[in-house]
């Protein structure tokens, strides 16, 4: 009997990040936890959460990508991970560390222009409000 394989992409908004081909394993997480996808895996979507992907390709050590959230989706014998941003390089405890420094900081700068926006909307809707009572007054 043949082996099954998978082909994995992760893309990024701006270009391919990794593409892997023989892929025999793939570990990611979710917001209801971790999950595996083996090749003969039926065709599923997923939403990612900030966390590791586990990758095993035939022949090879497991290799590890930190990824911000995102989308899994399996069609046929192709992965397909869009996500914000990734890295990979490093061992498996430097991922884990640069995952948490560096997510976690996109993630006050994200909170930090949401706040921004929303002052920006109220402000926007103040002012809205005072010129259709001036408006109406005239």
């Amino acid at each position: 009997m043949s082996q099954a394989y998978m082909t994995l992409k992760v893309l990024l908004p701006h270009k391919v990040f990794s593409e892997e081909q023989n892929v025999l394993r793939i570990v990611a997480t979710t917001p209801q936890g971790a999950f595996g996808i083996l090749p003969n895996r039926l065709d599923c979507v997923a939403s990612l959460s900030a966390g590791i992907l586990v990758i095993e390709v035939e022949g090879e050590e497991e290799a590890y990508i930190a990824v911000d959230e995102g989308v899994l989706v399996k069609t046929g014998a192709d992965v397909q991970i869009s996500v914000r941003n990734a890295m990979n390089g490093m061992g498996l405890e430097d991922l884990r560390h640069a995952l948490a420094d560096e997510f976690i900081q996109l993630d006050e700068q994200e909170q930090k222009l949401r706040s921004a926006l929303t002052k920006m909307e109220s402000g926007f809707v103040q002012r809205l409000v005072a010129f259709k009572q001036d408006a109406s007054v005239s």
